[in-house]
């Protein structure tokens, strides 16, 4: 059962990163993030009163808070490049950041496997070859390419203060302050922008079911992933989880009609075996 979960998570947030990065290409990354972001955190809220959880709160927290101011950002970026590249490409290069909770271990006095070298190295190689030449393929502009890099350390960072916080407070109360802070620090970026641009607000409130259906969509794939890494091996859990860039990259060939060269297939896809490696190494 603990695959299941975690192909689950996998399949979760492949649809949530497909359909964030499509509305971004109509509406601007801070309303998809802002009203994602709200609408996981009501679910969490809920989650945790069901379960009892508020009294969990603990100093460790602050990590939670942390992870939630530096996540809106990450996320922009991530739209962003979504909505700039082809996804087939972007989705991939996002998941390399998982070499930054490697590299906090590697920090702390961790020494890496094998595995984890040798996926470091493959990660590295894929990014190279992602770009690739634009040449008789869809471009993938040097702006896409670090968005979406920029974006892979922002949730590298977010997943290792999450982790810290969660082994001290409890995963759905760490989870509903890390979406309640990305709400309340986007809200803060959009309330600004919006005093410019009041017709944005127009346009997300006629998106809001599929605005509230990624940030859904993210949080139960989170509570998969949390599930399987509680009913099983976590090193496995993470592994089969990390396949969602293969979700999002078929679902924009599918959907998109999204052609790309073999030498951006062969980055991206070194880029997901670079991540398995550095999961499976953990």
């Amino acid at each position: 059962m603990s695959a299941v979960f975690a192909l689950t998570a996998s399949l979760l947030w492949g649809v949530a990163d497909y359909g964030g990065g499509a509305i971004t290409r109509r509406l601007p990354a801070l309303t998809v993030v802002v009203v994602s972001q709200s609408a996981a955190a009501t679910l969490l809220a809920v989650a945790v009163t069901a379960t009892g959880g508020w009294s969990g709160g603990s100093a460790v927290l602050w990590f939670a808070v942390a992870g939630g101011v530096v996540g809106p950002f990450a996320l922009l970026a991530f739209y962003r490049a979504l909505a700039l590249g082809p996804m087939g490409v972007v989705s991939p290069l996002a998941t390399v950041g998982v070499a930054v909770p490697v590299g906090v271990g590697l920090a702390l006095g961790e020494r890496p496997g094998l595995a984890q070298s040798a996926g470091i190295a493959v990660a590295v190689a894929g990014v190279a070859l992602a770009g690739g030449p634009k040449r008789g393929g869809q471009a993938v502009g040097r702006r896409a390419v670090l968005l979406a890099l920029g974006a892979a350390l922002g949730f590298g960072t977010v997943l290792t203060l999450t982790a810290h916080a969660a082994g001290g407070a409890g995963l759905l109360l760490t989870l509903f302050v890390l979406r309640g802070c990305n709400a309340l620090v986007g809200g803060c970026l959009l309330l600004r922008a919006s005093r410019r641009r009041p017709a944005r607000l127009a346009a997300a409130a006629r998106s809001l079911p599929v605005l509230a259906a990624v940030g859904l969509a993210d949080v139960a794939a989170n509570g998969m992933y949390a599930t399987a890494a509680n009913a099983g091996s976590q090193a496995v859990a993470a592994v089969l989880a990390s396949l969602y860039p293969v979700v999002t990259a078929l679902m924009a060939r599918g959907l998109l009609k999204e052609r790309l060269l073999r030498v951006q297939l062969l980055g991206a896809g070194l880029a997901v075996l670079g991540t398995l490696l550095l999961a499976a190494g953990g």
